[in-house]
């Protein structure tokens, strides 16, 4: 985060490049896709690639060069609240999306479909986050939201349970299982582009081509 300040978001905007990240990184994707308007893309980076899931990889490479547009489907994931959402696609790491919470490099969450993600925290702080989020605003406007992977969390089951204590009264579509973040899946997915998420049939679909 100590770089957001001190980057030229009209050098970016002027000379697009594909940028993509995970984890720590969601600072960075979260701060050009709000200075620049440029879509970047939640994803494996370098050394990831070598030692995880090739998977990723070839889903790396059909989001970023293919004129088809992405769908995605997380049958092993849960339907909290059923339902269908249109909006654009944000999201990333749970805690860095709180750490950007009141500076100006958050996009507005409004109408979006947010998806979340972490690894290494427990329920507490999970619950926490989470509050801070519904708290200050974030979330209200929200059109649906996705959880990633949690990996070396607590069990789905009770980070479910804390998704329907907290976000439930929201009453958006709400579904578990996309398969993104620090674990074994972690498949690219391009953040700004219009998308659909249907939480009954466990389905992400990306109405545009991240291809120019």
């Amino acid at each position: 985060m100590r770089l957001l300040d001190d980057i030229d978001y009209e050098l970016i905007k002027e000379n697009p490049k594909i940028f993509v990240g995970y984890s720590d990184i969601t600072a960075l994707l979260m701060a050009i896709l709000k200075k620049t308007g440029l879509i970047t893309f939640h994803g494996p980076m370098v050394r990831g690639l070598a030692t995880k899931n090739q998977g990723n990889w070839k889903s790396l490479l059909h989001t970023i060069s293919s004129g088809e547009p992405l769908k995605l489907s997380f049958q092993e994931g849960t339907t909290v609240v059923a339902g269908k959402a249109d909006g654009k696609l944000v999201g990333g790491n749970l805690s860095m999306l709180c750490h950007l919470v009141g500076t100006p490099y958050l996009p507005s969450l409004d109408g979006c479909i947010l998806f979340v993600e972490e690894k290494g925290e427990a329920l507490y702080r999970l619950d926490r986050m989470l509050n801070h989020l519904r708290l200050s605003g974030q979330l209200t406007g929200l059109s649906g939201l996705l959880a990633g992977g949690f990996e070396e969390c607590p069990d789905m089951s009770a980070i479910k349970d804390l998704l329907v204590d907290i976000l439930s009264d929201l009453n958006i579509p709400l579904a578990t299982g996309l398969p993104v973040g620090h674990g074994l899946k972690n498949l690219a997915l391009p953040l700004g582009l219009p998308a659909k998420l249907d939480a009954d049939s466990k389905t992400l679909s990306l109405t545009e081509t991240a291809v120019t």
